[in-house]
């Protein structure tokens, strides 16, 4: 499995995750506002110390973003591109980011992929604060209140992170940070087989891998790339992830992971949720 070296040392500990009951909520981001203050005061308001959300569909105008690129010097093992800010409105195709706080204050980390008014499909890392609403558009939500995340400094990978914490509960659910070099698909049956989840629904969730293994035989050979999931599920113990992943060139690309061969380059903001087996191929988020 493809492996990188992170200019830092090597944690023990391999997955952060803590248990919790997850609260649904759905609301409208409204026109004019910066896409962090649009996501993340519901998020306040209800009382969530972290969240995931999906957005599908909407628009900012204006719009500023990076993407995944090779760093400058041996400080990190993959850095960002120069920010980006097409003219115009910009159609988002699928947005996922996590809700936590930055110095005490809501901050998002959001990964996507859009349509810029060239035309064009890219995708990358929004810069939330820079983008501003275009038109309303429905969020799904998902959130904790038990469970608080965090940017913190992380030694491994020199970069600053979120970082979950708290005490885990019995609540159905858990918020969990993937570390450098794990294999996602692994690292889920692992996380859902210690919080007792025989079958779980992914909720939202990014992260970056090295690169990606398609099971349609596809792969993407950059060794950073930016993702979302679009949909996921651990069935009897097993988990199955369909993703949008982006290179270094801002392509998007799509499909079902190979398990056992796709890891986590960075950092992996993963929601898991417990949900009876027979339930599953009906529940809303799955596609």
């Amino acid at each position: 499995m493809r492996h990188l070296v992170q200019p830092g040392p090597v944690h023990p500990v391999r997955i952060d995750s803590f248990g919790g009951e997850l609260v649904p909520l759905r609301f409208v981001l409204r026109a004019g506002s910066t896409l962090t203050e649009a996501l993340t005061g519901p998020l306040v308001e209800a009382g969530f110390q972290s969240a995931t959300l999906v957005v599908k569909g909407g628009a900012l105008n204006p719009f500023r973003y990076v993407m995944p690129g090779p760093a400058d010097d041996a400080s990190h093992v993959a850095y960002f591109t120069a920010p980006q800010a097409p003219i115009g409105v910009t159609r988002i195709e699928q947005a996922n980011a996590t809700f936590g706080w930055n110095d005490g204050r809501p901050f998002l980390h959001c990964h996507a992929a859009w349509v810029e008014p060239d035309g064009q499909r890219r995708g990358g890392h929004i810069l939330p604060g820079d983008s501003v609403v275009y038109e309303e558009t429905e969020i799904e939500a998902w959130g904790f209140r038990d469970i608080r995340v965090t940017t913190a400094p992380d030694a491994e990978t020199n970069f600053t992170l979120f970082q979950p914490s708290g005490v885990s509960t019995p609540g159905g659910a858990v918020f969990a940070r993937v570390k450098p070099n794990e294999d996602i698909t692994l690292a889920i049956e692992s996380i859902a087989a210690a919080h007792g989840m025989q079958n779980a629904v992914v909720r939202g969730s990014l992260g970056s891998l090295i690169g990606a293994q398609f099971t349609n035989g596809t792969q993407v050979d950059d060794h950073a790339t930016e993702v979302l999931v679009r949909s996921g599920t651990v069935r009897d113990g097993t988990a199955d992830l369909n993703l949008l992943v982006v290179d270094m060139a801002g392509r998007v690309h799509d499909g079902r992971l190979v398990r056992g061969d796709n890891p986590v380059c960075i950092t992996f903001d993963l929601i898991l949720e417990c949900i009876p087996h027979p339930n599953i191929d009906a529940d809303p988020y799955w596609d």
